[in-house]
Order: structure tokens, then C-alpha cells, then sequence
């Protein structure tokens, strides 16, 4: 514990800048993968343990198109589209098959897939760390912001992601698919007796859900490192943001994903070794003080 390091940090204009574009750039990350766990489980009722797999496939993704195309953009659409496709056909093949079931044996083959994804990367990719390195139109100096560093990359990632928030927000209350989103979430016997094919809604859903853990995986990739097994600690994070935000409200996982990351940013510097301690007990703390999370609804 540091504790005078974390006041110095909070009393220096270039600290608070350096570790709050941190922050946020963890934070909306973490909350596009959030955002596809918490609207799965929403509609569908399904705990998706392999989302974080999802996550996984799509740094992937985006690496191996890079590396043959040398283009970016190219690479994080691939990520997205490639792994929406691949969580539409888990959902049909898989996941459709026990919506019937207990959680148990939901949890059971959502864990057995985490298993083949990260035996899968490891034949195709190899055991070894990835990486993508920085996109060229990005290997440039950093910004300096009342004395601190900013990468441009740092920028662009908040900008898109802030961008596909606002996208995934207005998609959900403005459009009518979303409107039968959120009747199906609701009742969905109903939105089946008015002719709307649900089956087809929930394979969207699951779908929309996998998009969006493979963008964050591809937008991620030039600032991490692959490896199989990468969508696990991802997947924890992402509960926990879920947890905390309210199961099922994507403005709650936005919020809960913003304060992990800045509480994972400042944290860093003045609890070093407890950053993960730190997460739990945030969200210990807004559990007890408000069961149902930041923005979640009662029962």
C-alpha cells in the first residue's frame, strides 16, 4: 500500500490525466464485452460464460487480418463480423438447445466451449504471446494534456467506443428492433403471439452479443497481448461490471465498466498489489448498499 503516492498522484494535474484516459480506455473496453454479456442475459436469461472467449477470438481475428492486409480498419471489422457470426452459430447449435434447462447444465456447455476456444487457439495460433503491435497511422508522439501523456491511440479508442455506445443506446431505445428487444426481455410468449419469431430475435441478440466482444477483442489488440486463455480475466471483470451496473441495464454496465477502470487505474498506484482485491470490494460495497446495482431493477 501506497497511500502517499495515490495522494500525490490525485493532487497532480498530469497524473490525473495519465491515469483517468487509462481508466477510461479500460473501462470501455471492459464495457463493450459487458454490454454483450449483460444484453444476452437480458433476452435470453443465459449466463454466457464464453463471452470472454468471444473476446479471445476476436483479438485473433483481428491480428491474423492485420497481418495479411496490413490494414487496421480492415482488422477490427473482420474481428466483429467474424465472431458475430461464429455467437450466431453457437446460439443455434448450442445454446438454443438448452434454453429449457437448468442454469447448471447451461453453464456446463458455455464452460466446455471455453475449453475448445483456448485448445483451438493454441493449434491454430500457437501456445506462444501475440502481438499485434500499433497500427502505423498510430505510431506517432503522444499528446501532452496539462503536463500529461496521452497516446493517440488512447484517443481513438475512447472516441470509437464512446461512439459505439452511443450507436448500441439509440439501437436499443430508438429502433424497432429494439423495441422487440425489450418486449422479449420482457414477456416473449406475447411478442411470439403477435407473429415475431422469436428464435429469430434471440439469434440476433446472441449474435449482437458475440459483435461486440469481438470489437472490443480487435480494438484491443495492438494494446495487449494474445494468448489462449486471454478471455477469462475479461469475463470475471465483465461480471463483475454487470454485477455491479444492474443485470440486464446497459447504461448500469457502462457506468460500472468506468469505474473499474478508473478504480484499476488509480488503484494501480496506490494499492499495487490488491488492484483485484480492490474490484471485489467495490463491488461488496455497492451490493450491499444497493442490491439490485447502480441502475438495475428491483426483483
Amino acid at each position: 500500500m501506497d497511500l502517499a503516492a495515490l495522494t500525490e498522484c490525485l493532487t497532480t494535474a498530469s497524473c490525473i490525466i495519465t491515469q483517468t484516459t487509462s481508466g477510461l480506455i479500460i473501462g470501455l473496453l471492459l464495457f463493450l464485452v459487458a454490454a454483450g454479456l449483460t444484453l444476452i442475459f437480458g433476452v435470453l436469461k443465459v449466463v454466457n460464460f464464453t463471452h470472454g472467449s468471444f473476446y479471445m477470438l476476436g483479438a485473433y481475428f483481428a491480428y491474423t487480418v492485420n497481418g495479411l492486409t496490413d490494414s487496421y480498419v480492415l482488422a477490427v471489422l473482420a474481428a466483429a463480423v467474424g465472431v458475430g457470426l461464429f455467437a450466431l452459430a453457437f446460439e443455434r447449435f448450442f445454446i438454443s438447445k438448452v434454453y429449457a434447462s437448468n442454469v447448471l447444465m447451461q453453464l456446463l456447455v458455455c464452460y466446455a466451449f471455453i475449453l475448445i476456444l483456448d485448445d483451438a487457439v493454441k493449434i491454430i495460433w500457437g501456445p506462444e504471446f501475440k502481438s499485434m503491435g500499433m497500427p502505423a497511422a498510430f505510431q506517432s508522439p503522444p499528446l501532452f494534456i496539462a503536463g500529461g501523456i496521452v497516446p493517440v491511440f488512447y484517443l481513438f479508442l475512447i472516441g470509437v467506443t464512446l461512439a459505439i455506445s452511443l450507436g448500441l443506446w439509440l439501437t436499443i431505445t430508438r429502433t424497432r428492433f429494439g423495441t422487440i428487444v425489450r418486449a422479449a426481455a420482457v414477456n416473449p410468449s406475447m411478442v411470439s403471439a403477435l407473429g415475431i419469431n422469436t428464435g429469430l430475435v434471440y439469434g440476433a441478440v446472441f449474435a449482437l452479443g458475440g459483435l461486440l466482444a469481438g470489437l472490443a477483442g480487435g480494438l484491443a489488440a495492438p494494446v495487449r497481448s494474445l494468448t489462449s486463455g486471454m478471455g477469462f480475466s475479461i469475463l470475471i471483470e465483465s461480471f463483475i461490471v454487470t454485477v455491479i451496473g444492474g443485470m440486464g441495464s446497459i447504461a448500469g454496465a457502462l457506468l460500472g465498466a468506468i469505474l473499474i477502470g478508473l478504480v484499476r487505474a488509480f488503484g494501480s498506484i496506490g494499492f499495487p498489489l490488491f488492484v483485484e482485491g480492490l474490484m471485489f470490494m467495490l463491488m461488496a460495497v455497492i451490493l450491499i448498499l444497493k442490491p439490485s446495482g447502480l441502475l438495475g431493477k428491483e426483483g
